[in-house]
This record gives C-alpha cells, sequence and structure tokens, in this order.
C-alpha cells in the first residue's frame, strides 16, 4: 500500500494505492496517525479509488482515524467511485458513520 498526502482547496488529502488488507494496515494507521496530528480540527479525505482491496481491519482504521479527527474538532471523510467498493461500504454501513464522496473537490 502506498500513501500520499497532497492539500486540495483547504482539505487534506490522502491517497491510498494498492491493498488495505491486515498486512497494510499498521503502515495506515501510522500514516493516518501523523495526519491527525499535523492537522487537527481540520478535514481530511482519504481517497479510495486506487485501492485494489479494502479488508475489515482497513475499514476499522479508517474508522479510528474519523474519530480521532473529530476529537480534534475536525472530520474525514472518504472518496470512492469504484461501485464494487461503495456497494460494500453501503453493506458494512461504513458510509452511515463515514461520508463517501463521488470527488475530492
Amino acid at each position: 500500500m502506498r500513501t500520499t498526502v497532497s492539500a486540495v482547496g483547504g482539505a487534506t488529502v490522502v491517497a491510498l494505492e494498492g491493498s488495505v488488507d491486515l498486512a497494510a494496515v499498521g503502515t495506515l494507521h501510522g500514516d493516518l496517525a501523523r495526519v491527525v496530528r499535523r492537522h487537527p480540527g481540520d478535514s481530511v479525505i482519504v481517497d479510495l479509488d486506487a485501492i485494489d482491496a479494502l479488508d475489515d481491519a482497513g475499514l476499522g482504521v479508517l474508522l479510528g482515524a474519523a474519530a480521532a479527527l473529530r476529537e480534534s474538532g475536525g472530520d474525514l471523510e472518504v472518496v470512492c467511485n469504484r461501485p464494487a467498493l461503495r456497494e460494500r461500504l453501503e453493506r458494512t454501513r461504513f458510509d452511515r458513520a463515514v461520508k463517501v464522496r463521488a470527488t475530492i473537490a
């Protein structure tokens, strides 16, 4: 898994690439924790469009990052345009806890 952090229109964007699975959750957790520490109170958008897979452990890390951001006055949203992944986010009810968007802007 590869993580890229950038700024787009006042929001911090974390773009993920590759597989977000049990083997990658430690790296993802560390990367998102750094973003939360560096950008407390900000809106953070996680772009899932370039990932190959997202397992339950990855969903848990994203939910944890959302909680940490909300505690600091910020929020986390995800961008997802892949139908199968978007369906998974709906089926697991992740989309009820975290806003799922079609675009970064």
